[in-house]
């Protein structure tokens, strides 16, 4: 059995199959030698970050006069699934959150003059960001939130709280949803910057995985932000939230899909060395059946995302695509990761084994982004 990892698509062109072998040198060197002391600290460092942008690859989707490199959806899948083949999660999720999930926000709806004042520090890695929905009582149910902002002269005054916020404890520029009139999904999005008076950090929340990836409850205690904060238009941050999480699911399919390969691989290498009743356990055709089953489910759910990369390229619509893939990607990575895991006995509930960080991480896939049942919900009532 052959596993899939690192290896380019039939679809790759040459420039994507380049960017794969720079993110595997770049992992190799920067990454899996120092990532378990990132784990112990709670954080990626930033000069890491930073190296990331210099690298050229936190500007994948944006536009070259901000120094973007103006690539499509299939080149942005590349990198997800290149970056995802760390056993580090919180790293991953870190840059991913960075790159698919807060600062697209900006991309897509900020001004010529707010892309002019963020995106060259968001692409070189100065600038880091976070993204502010989730709210204690309002997850998956983004028009639940409570947070408001109320406009007052040539302000916005912001109050609420924001919970489960990836990066909201070193980012420096967050992009917060807030609800601007009565309706439910009235709400805006604003760009507000650390710093700013009454904006605080309320807590840094411990997880049970992506440990060094730096995780708070954020505080807006009457925050007041210039008129020209605003990103895009008054009272439609619903659909543009709803909009991104496309891009967002995309590359949590891709973090998911990484996982399955490298616990796959880890694995079938353990199994053929570990011996057990006069044999190695891959001797056991229960044990190299399973793994097989698992690696087939992989590789069509690997096929799968790049699909939906391409019906975004192509400009269709994608929610019941998406939210299919983010359902189907939450689950077996779990299933692939219980597996896995089962199969290195005691050692693999050891903390200093990358199954057992691969096990903690993959569960939360099955959440974060879109819980199973809210994504098979979405896709269901598209059905006709």
């Amino acid at each position: 059995m052959t596993l899939e990892t690192l290896t380019p698509t039939i679809h790759d062109t040459s420039e994507q199959a380049q960017l794969r072998e720079q993110v595997a040198r770049f992992i190799a060197k920067e990454v899996e030698p120092h990532a378990a002391a990132w784990e112990e600290a709670g954080c990626v460092p930033r000069e890491v970050l930073r190296k990331m942008g210099d690298a050229g690859l936190f500007g994948l989707m944006y536009e070259p006069a901000y120094g973007g490199a103006g690539a499509d959806a299939m080149t942005n899948l590349v990198f997800a699934e290149a970056l995802s083949q760390s056993t580090f999660g919180g790293f991953i999720i870190t840059a991913l959150v960075h790159t698919d999930m807060a600062s697209p926000h900006l991309h897509h709806a900020g001004t010529p003059e707010q892309k002019a004042r963020y995106l060259p520090g968001v692409i070189s890695g100065e600038t880091i960001t976070a993204v502010g929905i989730s709210e204690p009582g309002a997850g998956s149910d983004v028009a639940g939130m409570r947070t408001t902002a109320r406009r007052d002269g040539q302000h916005w005054v912001l109050n609420g709280t924001k919970m489960f916020i990836t990066n909201g404890v070193h980012a420096s520029l967050y992009f917060v949803a807030a609800k601007t009139g009565t309706a439910r999904h009235d709400m805006s999005m604003f760009i507000v910057e650390k710093g700013t008076p009454g904006f605080s950090v309320g807590r840094a929340l411990k997880k049970t995985g992506w440990l060094s990836s730096d995780t708070a409850e954020l505080i807006f205690d009457n925050v007041r932000i210039p008129a020209g904060n605003l990103l895009g238009e008054e009272g439609k941050g619903f659909y543009s939230v709803m909009k991104n999480f496309q891009t967002e699911r995309i590359a949590l399919g891709a973090m998911a899909v990484g996982h399955c390969q490298q616990a796959l691989k880890i694995t079938l290498d353990y199994v053929r060395q570990r011996q057990a009743f006069g044999a190695t356990l891959f001797d056991k055709q229960t044990v190299r059946q399973r793994l097989a089953m698992l690696d087939a489910k992989t590789r069509a759910a690997r096929q799968y995302m790049y699909h939906c990369a391409w019906l975004v390229t192509q400009q269709r619509e994608v929610v019941q695509d998406v939210s299919l893939l983010k359902a189907l990607t939450g689950e077996l990575v779990n299933e692939v990761l219980q597996t896995c895991q089962q199969f290195h006995g005691g050692m693999g509930y050891m903390r200093e084994t990358a199954i057992e960080r691969l096990w903690r991480d993959a569960r939360v896939l099955a959440i974060g982004g879109g819980a199973t049942e809210v994504m098979l919900d979405e896709a269901a009532k598209r059905y006709t």
